[in-house]
């Protein structure tokens, strides 16, 4: 059953415990004159608590107290007790009742020294037992809902989809942050704590209380992100541990909310300072190279260093975080997927990821391989090198891609006119043209000709090896872009997007 709200568990405490002085057992009610006497309960609505005057004392001489105790508990399980250094001792003279003032007041008629009222039982001592047993009950009822919430989560991890026996590990620690947790952190998903959305969602800023930074990622329910993807994300990273790979601190099931929690990047994503033309000068040569070196090296570590080869399918800008010190970490695994023992590619009906970013070959038959993060790779590569994006407007009406830009210039060997204007003053020529020259080969056609990340690793580290001669790099481009002046044999694909060949110059 789910947990009650908690504004309904609060108000059905305050209507138990104010309604309870005025339902007698017997059908009165506790009114200034009808006052409750010794040998008189009042049960709770519910019949969890009775308020009245019980005695401790087995002697001939016994002593009265005016208490609240569980009525179906066997007797001592006591919650409040009013007179504890007072007693009764004479049952006829004592009474209950509520003043002209609504005090609940103890009288003792026969006491001349304490005259009428020997102790006044006030409203807010009342009030404070209420938010002690409403606090008890909120923590119940937490502690089922967090419960109901594991449950929830260790269903989806151990899930029977097509990878999940693969990926299931019964020894991975998967953390878990409550949804109020989080809904505090950030300050209810405020809009001023957004750092960016997605297709899948929004991404905020947050902070737990022990003062942790956290970056939200808020799955929009109408999203295409499943619970597949999910768990794809949750268990991978979980599993991944390297400098160049974001790190999951938590994640967050709660009804239709799925979220994931991680390390907080003060700088954000690639892209918004890669194409922020008032920020873009912030990334000089030496800083946009080594963001190359370090998204290569946490290729590498995907695709052969870790227990798993993972393609990632997803690689571009946007998913490339950095932090304080500018290193690059990869980050949305939600369509990565696992290759097992010797597998070298897969198809796939459904074609995920980022027009632009996606291989030829992954576009139009579906078939994926570390080759297509390496044509990813390779877009992202002439991206940075440019400060342009893939379908950036503004090149050369003969060119409707970066690719297309660069293979151009490429031949002609004008690599230069290809670099960011606002990095010229501070870069090196051979290694941009370098750099230039391994975006080409990881953007060729075949798939086969495409080098492994470990051989663009080698390539970045190691200026003295000679680099092949790239062939002509296939590009996509929206049929609205136009290609004229381009010699081209195009294919059409089932989503109108155009494969082009390009002729050299």
């Amino acid at each position: 059953m789910d947990p009650l709200p908690l504004h309904t568990i609060i108000w059905l405490v305050c209507w138990s415990f104010w309604l309870f002085p005025f339902c007698a057992s017997s059908g009165s009610r506790l009114l200034p004159d009808k006052p409750l006497s010794v040998g008189s309960t009042i049960t709770s609505d519910d019949g969890t608590f009775a308020l009245g005057f019980f005695s401790l004392s087995s002697s001939s001489t016994k002593h009265y107290y005016v208490g609240i105790w569980y009525k179906n508990i066997p007797e001592g399980n006591f919650v409040w007790v009013a007179n504890r250094a007072m007693p009764i001792t004479d049952p006829s003279s004592a009474t209950l009742a509520f003043t002209s003032g609504s005090n609940l007041a103890l009288s003792d008629t026969k006491d001349k020294k304490q005259k009428s009222v020997v102790l006044k039982i006030t409203l807010p001592v009342v009030s404070s037992l209420l938010i002690v047993i409403c606090a008890w009950l909120v923590w119940i009822c937490n502690l089922g809902g967090k419960q109901k919430n594991k449950k929830n989560w260790k269903k989806v991890m151990s899930g029977t989809s097509s990878t999940s026996v693969e990926l299931h590990d019964g020894n991975l620690k998967y953390p878990f942050i409550s949804f109020k947790e989080i809904v505090l952190a950030t300050n209810n998903f405020s809009n001023s704590n957004m750092l960016g959305h997605g297709g899948f969602g929004n991404v905020y800023k947050g902070t737990l209380e022990d003062g942790t930074k956290i970056a939200v990622k808020r799955l929009s329910k109408g999203s295409g992100q499943g619970v597949m993807e999910f768990r794809n994300e949750v268990i991978l990273i979980a599993k991944l541990q390297h400098q160049n790979l974001v790190r999951l601190l938590g994640f967050c099931i709660h009804g239709d909310e799925k979220l994931l929690i991680y390390e907080y990047l003060p700088n954000k994503s690639l892209d918004a300072m890669l194409f922020d033309a008032t920020r873009k000068s912030m990334l000089d040569w030496p800083m946009r190279f080594e963001i190359i070196k370090g998204v290569a090296r946490g290729l590498l570590y995907l695709h052969q260093d870790s227990r798993l080869k993972i393609i990632h399918r997803d690689l571009k800008a946007s998913n490339i975080l950095l932090d304080a010190e500018m290193s690059p970490k990869i980050s949305d695994f939600g369509m990565a997927r696992i290759f097992g023992g010797n597998q070298q590619q897969e198809n796939t009906n459904r074609v995920v990821g980022t027009y632009g970013y996606m291989s030829p070959e992954y576009v139009l038959k579906g078939v994926f391989s570390v080759k297509s993060d390496v044509y990813s790779f390779g877009v992202l590569l002439l991206e940075i090198v440019s400060g342009s994006k893939i379908s950036s407007v503004h090149l050369k009406a003969d060119f409707s891609s970066i690719i297309a830009y660069a293979w151009s210039l490429w031949k002609d060997g004008n690599t230069q006119d290809f670099v960011d204007s606002s990095i010229v003053g501070s870069c090196s020529l051979n290694e941009t043209s370098r750099c230039i020259h391994i975006g080409l080969l990881c953007v060729q056609g075949s798939p086969n000709a495409r080098p492994l990340v470990s051989s663009i690793v080698s390539f970045l580290d190691n200026g003295d090896i000679s680099l092949p001669t790239p062939k002509e790099p296939m590009y996509f481009a929206e049929d609205n872009y136009g290609t004229d002046g381009a010699a081209e044999n195009t294919a059409k694909s089932a989503n109108n997007m155009s494969i082009t060949v390009l002729e050299g110059r």
